[in-house]
């Protein structure tokens, strides 16, 4: 058998270079078999001329009837690049002719098969060194991978084979080397299911040390954030910062914390007229963001800017926070309470046009003071300062950002920084009037539950740290949406909710983000449903998605679609993963609880993963917050008072006041019984002293004398 690099230099095409966007005629007003699903990328397509399937066996049992390869597309309705590839070539008659002559084609939604995508990315990773949407892979009927490429153009140009004259090839290659493509497809196909190695030792200080100091030497001292362009948020690398600054003291992690956070909210990348933020920024300065909105990223950055403010108590990232919740609960809200997805980056045929202005259009809409204040604070030019994608030139059009702080302005213009902060207010209310009149990108409006859990988690923990119930509330109306409209008949989660029908077995990331988010919410509301429900999803997981023999968790749940492999996700990249944030939820339970095989269980998923996170431990950043926790100390608080009572609510405040990320918090009320007491048994005997909020605190699995002093209380939590 040739070595695999053989095999896929005889048959794959590796794309490399610029592209460029152009239109390439319109679909017909035929629908294939996709105008029966739900999902809005998918439905995007119902009108090609594409024969698409969705994924299923009726496209797999006629490939193999008809001796096709399938054409496995896949993307979301917010990505631009997919739309770039529609209009060229899925729309495009003569491009369709020949992709229905020589394929069976498969349309897949990412968002809402993330198992599939995860393992066809893998696909293209190993075999062009790439990845990213739209995904193109050609596999034979029985789901082997032989082919793999992202974006593809119509025609050949700049380096990039097109697809006139990529499929003809794929076809004759079929027809005439079978074999061959057979050999590559099976050799491809066992490489992706090679076991890893055993694992090592659990990951300890020494590896919170080293991803601190990888994403030291990544830093950008000059505009904040990890490597050059483009650049992604990513906010568990801030998380860990943070948790590595509390504990070693080490300013240095605060300060790239700092500098990140302050140089993502003044630059393009944030939406200073709506609010919340965009993707990523294609430059190394924040300033030119690819404009779509994804769910996922305004929670984990609402919850970043949150823990900001509690390390720090700069007003600054607590106004950050409260305005990316005020966006999401504004215009990503349903009527029912959850989440919709996201919102695309293109509005009539352009990316960002929604968000772009010209300096004539802001002098017509407003004022010539107020014009001026809005040029001057958020560096408007008269040729712009966003370039035309096709040409590269200055189209006139701006993005709207700061390169100094209010402060500097106010100082510079001569206006106490409130009244400045009062008139950039009133202008912004005004332009976003104008904007909301503008034809608004495409929204996805369809409901996950694993970033509907990420959200949840970001609301339940602003609700706490700034004494906001409305959050808890909104998070609270999330979850009822969840538990009664995304579990099946058999209790288990379901992944997707859209146009009144729920489906797709729950991932594990379904279960971990909706965990985290119920503890979030517990801590915010001491609800103990709450807790129960979490625990007995845990269980329905553990029951289904555990690794009984190596430790870890699968994606995908033990009875799901069967699919070329079965894989563990560990890597933290857009969005945390499962195994990750899964371990941090056991680790919490197993204190909650008191059960050591918790503990134990989440301690195995850093054995299994050890080798491969200690050749690189900043591309886990997520797991090294939970192997923060697992390191210690860890306080479990109880405060043994009436719910809504003066000084327990003081108390509360108190201990929500600091940043002590490594603690769990359980609320013991005079009730009897006290519904806690069911699930921390530890609590029985945790009862007030002389009717008076009490705290019982412990670490180190150390309890110390219980107090009904705040100031005693933060002391023995190292805060004072």
């Amino acid at each position: 058998m040739l070595p695999l690099p053989q095999y896929i230099s005889a048959i794959t095409i590796v794309y490399r270079g610029a592209v460029m966007e152009f239109e390439s005629g319109k679909g017909n007003n035929n629908y294939n078999r996709l105008r029966h699903e739900k999902s809005p990328y998918l439905l995007q397509h119902a009108g090609n001329p594409v024969d698409w399937y969705p994924w299923g066996e009726e496209a797999f049992e006629r490939a193999l009837k008809e001796h096709k390869p399938i054409f496995l597309s896949i993307g979301y309705s917010t990505c631009h690049w997919c739309h770039v590839m529609e209009h060229e070539s899925f729309e495009d008659r003569e491009v369709a002719r020949l992709m229905n002559d020589v394929f069976v084609s498969i349309k897949v939604d990412r968002e809402e098969r993330p198992d599939i995508d995860s393992i066809y990315m893998t696909v293209c990773q190993l075999l062009t060194g790439s990845g990213g949407w739209p995904l193109t892979i050609v596999m034979t009927p029985d789901k082997k991978p032989f082919f793999a490429a992202t974006y593809i153009p119509r025609e050949t140009r700049l380096g990039r084979i097109g697809m006139l004259e990529l499929i003809p090839r794929i076809g004759d290659f079929w027809t005439n080397k079978y074999d061959q493509v057979i050999d590559a497809a099976n050799h491809i196909s066992d490489a992706l299911k090679e076991v890893p190695g055993e694992g090592g030792a659990m990951p300890g200080k020494s590896a919170l040390e080293s991803a601190s100091e990888q994403l030291e030497k990544s830093f950008d001292e000059q505009h904040g954030g990890f490597g050059s362009s483009p650049k992604f948020p990513t906010p568990h690398q801030l998380f860990f910062l943070l948790r590595y600054w509390k504990r070693t003291g080490n300013g240095r992690a605060r300060e790239m914390v700092e500098k990140t956070i302050t140089a993502m909210q003044r630059g393009g990348i944030y939406d200073h007229i709506g609010f919340g933020f965009h993707r990523y920024a294609t430059d190394s300065r924040w300033l030119v963001p690819h404009f779509e909105k994804m769910l996922y990223d305004q929670a984990l950055l609402a919850i970043a800017y949150t823990e900001a403010y509690q390390a720090t108590e700069t007003s600054a990232y607590k106004k950050t926070a409260c305005e990316i919740l005020e966006y999401v609960l504004r215009d990503m809200t349903s009527p029912d309470g959850a989440f919709y997805s996201a919102e695309d980056a293109d509005s009539e045929g352009m990316e960002g046009k929604f968000y772009l202005w010209t300096e004539d259009e802001i002098r017509e809409a407003i004022g010539r003071d107020e014009a001026e204040l809005f040029i001057r604070v958020f560096n408007i030019e008269r040729d712009g300062n966003f370039a035309d994608e096709a040409t590269g030139q200055k189209s006139g059009s701006n993005i709207p950002h700061m390169r100094e702080s209010v402060e500097a302005i106010a100082t510079a213009l001569h206006l106490p920084k409130e009244k400045l902060e009062s008139r950039i207010a009133g202008v912004r209310e005004k332009l976003f009037a104008i904007r909301r009149k503008r034809i608004h990108p495409h929204k996805d409006d369809k409901i996950l539950t694993d970033w509907n859990g990420l959200m949840i988690a970001a609301l339940a923990r602003a609700s706490q740290v700034f004494e906001e119930p409305e959050y808890a509330e909104a998070a609270r109306r999330a979850v009822d949406f969840i538990l009664n409209h995304m579990q099946g008949g058999n209790g288990r989660l379901l992944h997707r909710y859209r146009d009144g029908q729920a489906a797709i077995a729950a991932h594990s990331s379904d279960y971990a983000f909706l965990i985290w988010g119920l503890l979030e919410l517990y801590e915010a509301t001491f609800d103990a449903n709450l807790l129960k429900t979490a625990l007995e999803l845990n269980n329905d997981f553990i029951e289904h998605f555990l690794d009984q023999r190596h430790g870890g968790f699968y994606f995908t749940a033990d009875d799901a679609e069967r699919l070329l492999t079965r894989q563990k996700e560990i890597y933290d990249g857009a969005i945390p993963s499962s195994n990750s944030i899964v371990m941090w939820n056991l680790l919490r339970l197993g204190r909650i609880t008191a059960n050591a095989q918790l503990g134990e269980m989440a301690e195995q998923i850093g054995r299994v993963f050890s080798k491969q996170v200690m050749e690189n431990p900043s591309a886990y950043t997520q797991l090294m917050v939970a192997v923060d926790f697992s390191v210690g100390p860890v306080y479990e608080v109880t405060i043994a008072g009436e719910n809504e009572g003066a000084d327990t609510e003081a108390m509360l405040r108190s201990l929500r006041r600091y940043f002590i990320p490594n603690k769990v918090v359980l609320l013991r009320t005079s009730e009897e019984p006290p519904d806690i007491t069911e699930i921390a048994g530890f609590t029985k005997n945790q009862k007030s002293i002389g009717g008076r909020a009490t705290a019982y605190v412990c670490h180190n699995y150390s309890c110390m004398q219980p107090t009904t002093d705040i100031d005693t209380m933060l002391q023995l939590l190292g805060v004072r």
